[in-house]
């Protein structure tokens, strides 16, 4: 593990190494090589389906940092990182001023990764999945001129509110008459009045809960096997709420959050070497942990349980020893791990 002056130096680094700062990271390079192709080989058969999950979250700033920029949905000064999830892999974190839009730069973003799945998987099926902060023109377009499906959240207003008026006219009475939450599902053609440069399917659910109207509203592009507004709206688009608990192993788990450093350049290096670490704990996970108690484990319990433990190491010429406690509860599951992940990297032709 460098050294925090190396690290230090690394982040303050220009482009080109200079006589002052003979070390330097390349970022076109990293963003290369920022560990999708873990996630592609974590199946072993192409699968029919790949959806990508697309968020913008707050990353609070820690002084007069470059980019600082109040954000009133957050309430705070912020960074707004973009990360891009297909299921448990992070495929894409991007360091943001708060002042964009929320899905600035997803074009790019999908584009590059929706590449790399199709020179690989020429007839997978690919999935977009977004809230409403990217429903945006230029990411439908995109989209539906490179047959990738799509399904995005849509904020309320009152011409979409209007459209289901009768809809949650007939939820609560549904509701008063059984006692019991009622929702109804609508599904029309609708178009913004200057935002949208075409009209767009759209699936409203209408719910009444017996205290308040719920309205929820999406803009997908799905094939007839999936349309259904029911299936859209239930089990395809709420499960893109498991997002979230991958967004905080990041920042919460990794620390993807301390971007405390000046400049921008510093504080993105700073989340791709979170980003790295949460993607080598993922494959730990997937090859070296399955069939043991922490095949399901978050990323903060693999890195207490199993990481942060005193052990005696010992290197020899030939070979490494590590002792562990006879009372450690962890030593056996360590063991096993490393087996599995000495022989996942011989087969590899790979040294462990």
């Amino acid at each position: 593990m460098p050294a925090k002056s190396t690290l230090n130096r690394l982040e303050l680094s220009c482009l080109e190494p200079t006589r002052y700062h003979k070390i330097s990271h390349n970022p076109i390079a990293i963003k290369a090589a920022d560990g999708r192709s873990c996630s592609w080989e974590a199946h072993e058969q192409e699968p029919s389906e790949i959806v990508l999950d697309l968020d913008a979250t707050d990353d609070p700033v820690h002084g007069e940092q470059e980019g600082r920029f109040f954000h009133g949905y957050y309430d705070c000064y912020c960074y707004l990182p973009l990360y891009v999830f297909c299921g448990r892999h992070l495929l894409d974190a991007k360091l943001r001023r708060a002042s964009l839009d929320a899905a600035d730069g997803a074009v790019e973003a999908v584009a590059r990764i929706v590449l790399q799945i199709q020179r690989r998987w020429p007839k997978v099926r690919i999935l977009v999945r977004a809230d409403s902060g990217f429903a945006r023109d230029d990411l439908m377009a995109w989209c539906e001129d490179n047959g990738v499906h799509f399904l995005f959240g849509l904020a309320q207003n009152e011409r979409l509110n209007a459209m289901i008026a009768g809809e949650l006219a007939r939820a609560a009475a549904k509701s008063a008459r059984t006692g019991k939450p009622a929702r109804c599902f609508k599904e029309f053609r609708w178009q913004t009045l200057d935002s949208w440069g075409r009209e767009r399917r759209v699936i409203a659910k209408a719910e009444f809960t017996g205290e308040k109207p719920i309205r929820a509203m999406s803009s997908p592009r799905l094939r007839a096997a999936n349309a259904s507004p029911n299936i859209s709206m239930k089990k395809l688009y709420c499960a893109r709420g498991e997002m979230e608990n991958r967004i905080k192993e990041c920042q919460l788990d990794l620390y993807a959050d301390r971007t405390s450093s000046a400049t921008m350049r510093a504080n993105q290096l700073r989340l791709w070497f979170a980003s790295m670490a949460y993607v080598l704990l993922c494959a730990l996970r997937r090859i070296g942990l399955h069939h043991t108690r922490f095949d399901n484990a978050s990323c903060g319990t693999i890195r207490l349980k199993l990481m942060k433990i005193g052990a005696l190491v010992r290197i020899s010429v030939r070979r490494i020893k590590i002792a562990m406690a006879s009372g450690c509860p962890a030593a056996a599951v360590w063991g096993a791990a490393a087996l599995r992940l000495n022989a996942a990297a011989s087969a590899r032709g790979s040294p462990a």
